[in-house]
C-alpha cells in the first residue's frame, strides 16, 4: 500500500472518529435539554405567581400573562418553542432582572472564568507538582507529608475552605478581601485568590493523588527499570519515560475536574459574595427563574461534553501508546 493511501486512510479514519464525536455531542445536548426543561416544567410554583409577586392580581391578569408567555401551551410546544430560541442564541428573557438571560449570562461570566482559570492553574502547579514530589519522595517524611496533606485536602469541603480561609486569611491577617469581584486586573486578581483556593484545595488533593498514582504505576515498569540498570541519569528516565507516560491519566482526570468546577463554583462565590454564575444559579433556583436555570445548566453540560472532547483529542498526542493503538484498529 502506497504512503499516499496511508495517508488518505488515516485522514478518513480522523474524519469519521471527528464526525462520531460531534454527533455524540449534538446528541447529548440535545437529551440533556430535554430533561432540563422537562424537569423545570414539572418542578413546583407558578411562574406566572412570580412575575406578579408582591400584588394581588386577578384570574384575569394571571391568565393574560400565562397567554402572553405560554405558559398554558401543550408541553411539545412549549419545549419546541424554547429549543428553537436556544439553537438561534435566545435563551429567552429573566422574569428575575427583565433582561435577556444572554446579557446576564454574558455580565456575570467573566467573574466565573476568572475564578476556574485560577483555580485550574493552582490544580496544575501544585497538585501535578506535589504528587511528582509524592512518588519520588515515597516512603520519608516529605512523601509522608504530602500523603498527609492529600487526605486532609480531599476531606475538605469547598464550603469549609472558605469559612476557614476568610476567617483566617481575610478578617484576622488582612491580606486578602473577603467579599465582591473587585475592579481593574490586579484588585480582581486579589479578590479572587481565597476563591480559588476554596474551590481547587479538593481538586488539588485529587489530583495529587492521580499524579502520584500514575507516577509510581509507570516507575515500576519494565522498561523503566532497564534503563536505570543501564546506568541512565535517574532525572533523564524520570522526565523521558515516567512523566511523560503518566501525563494520560493526569490530563484526563484534570479535564474532568476542571469541568465540574462549574457546578462548584455555586458555593463558592456565593461564600465570598462574587457576582458570577455559580451565584447567579442559586439566586434563580430560589427566586423561580426557569428561564436563566435552564441556560446555565445547559452551559455547564456544554462544557463537560467540550471539555470531554478535548481531552480525548489531547490525550493520543501525549501518549504515544494511546496514538499507536489507535493506529493498529
Amino acid at each position: 500500500m502506497s504512503a499516499s493511501t496511508l495517508s488518505r486512510s488515516a485522514l478518513s479514519r480522523t474524519a469519521i472518529a471527528a464526525a462520531r464525536r460531534l454527533l455524540g455531542m449534538a446528541v447529548t445536548l440535545l437529551v440533556t435539554s430535554f430533561l432540563v426543561f422537562s424537569s423545570l416544567y414539572l418542578a413546583p410554583g407558578d411562574p406566572a405567581s412570580f412575575l406578579v409577586r408582591g400584588r394581588s392580581p386577578g384570574p384575569q391578569e394571571l391568565a393574560a400573562i400565562r397567554q402572553q408567555y405560554g405558559f398554558d401551551d401543550p408541553f411539545p410546544l412549549r419545549y419546541w418553542h424554547w429549543l428553537d430560541g436556544v439553537l438561534h442564541g435566545d435563551f429567552g428573557r429573566s422574569y428575575l432582572f427583565h433582561q435577556s438571560v444572554g446579557e446576564v449570562l454574558w455580565s456575570r461570566l467573566p467573574a466565573t472564568l476568572l475564578l476556574i482559570g485560577v483555580s485550574a492553574l493552582m490544580i496544575a502547579v501544585v497538585g501535578v507538582g506535589a504528587g511528582i514530589v509524592g512518588a519520588l519522595r515515597r516512603g520519608t517524611r516529605t512523601g509522608s507529608a504530602v500523603l498527609l496533606l492529600v487526605t486532609v485536602g480531599a476531606a475538605v469541603p469547598s464550603f469549609v475552605a472558605a469559612i476557614v480561609l476568610r476567617s483566617v486569611l481575610g478578617v484576622n491577617l488582612g491580606w486578602f478581601p473577603t467579599i465582591g469581584n473587585g475592579t481593574g486586573v490586579l484588585d480582581r486578581l486579589h479578590h479572587v485568590v481565597l476563591p480559588a483556593i476554596a474551590l481547587s484545595v479538593t481538586f488539588m488533593a485529587l489530583v495529587t493523588r492521580v499524579t502520584s498514582a500514575a507516577m509510581l504505576d509507570e516507575m515500576r515498569r519494565e522498561h523503566v527499570e532497564v534503563a536505570l540498570s543501564r546506568g541512565l541519569p535517574r532525572r533523564t528516565v524520570i522526565r523521558r519515560h515516567v512523566l511523560r507516560n503518566a501525563l494520560g491519566p493526569i490530563v484526563t482526570v484534570g479535564g474532568l475536574l476542571v469541568s465540574g468546577m462549574l457546578v462548584s463554583t455555586a458555593i463558592v462565590e456565593t461564600a465570598f459574595g462574587m457576582s458570577g454564575i455559580g451565584s447567579l444559579l442559586i439566586q434563580s433556583v430560589d427566586e423561580l427563574d426557569f428561564q436563566v436555570v435552564q441556560a446555565i445548566v445547559l452551559l455547564v453540560v456544554a462544557a463537560f461534553v467540550v471539555v470531554n472532547a478535548l481531552v480525548d483529542l489531547v490525550h493520543p498526542l501525549i501518549d504515544p501508546r494511546v496514538r499507536a493503538a489507535g493506529g493498529a484498529r
